[in-house]
């Protein structure tokens, strides 16, 4: 994994998934600029709505005992990735949003 990719985490005690951008991966854990998964809609519609953010992307940490596994957010088939599903919706990567590219638009 490289560091600002777009990746899904997904953690024990409790269960979570957490989306967003990988910060920095060690030996001591992770740490994510992201969402929890079950809110990544309801975070697309507050975009789309250009609604005051109650649910955003937080910086957190994650310790590697809870790290169950580290995902590239990217397409499978026919089945887009959430990254492409931010564009498609949004009108911008992810990339852009969080400002490590320029916007095209």
């Amino acid at each position: 994994m490289e560091i600002n990719a777009i990746v899904i985490v997904s953690l024990s005690s409790p269960k979570e998934k957490i989306w967003g951008q990988l910060l920095a991966l060690n030996s001591a854990g992770v740490t994510v600029r992201g969402i929890d998964l079950a809110s990544f809609d309801d975070f697309l519609r507050q975009l789309l709505d250009h609604e005051e953010a109650t649910v955003g992307l937080a910086t957190v940490f994650y310790p590697m005992h809870r790290v169950e596994r580290i995902a590239q957010d990217e397409p499978s088939g026919s089945i887009p990735s959430l990254a492409d599903r931010f564009r498609a919706k949004i009108g911008l990567t992810v990339r852009e949003y969080l400002g490590l590219e320029s916007s095209r638009i």
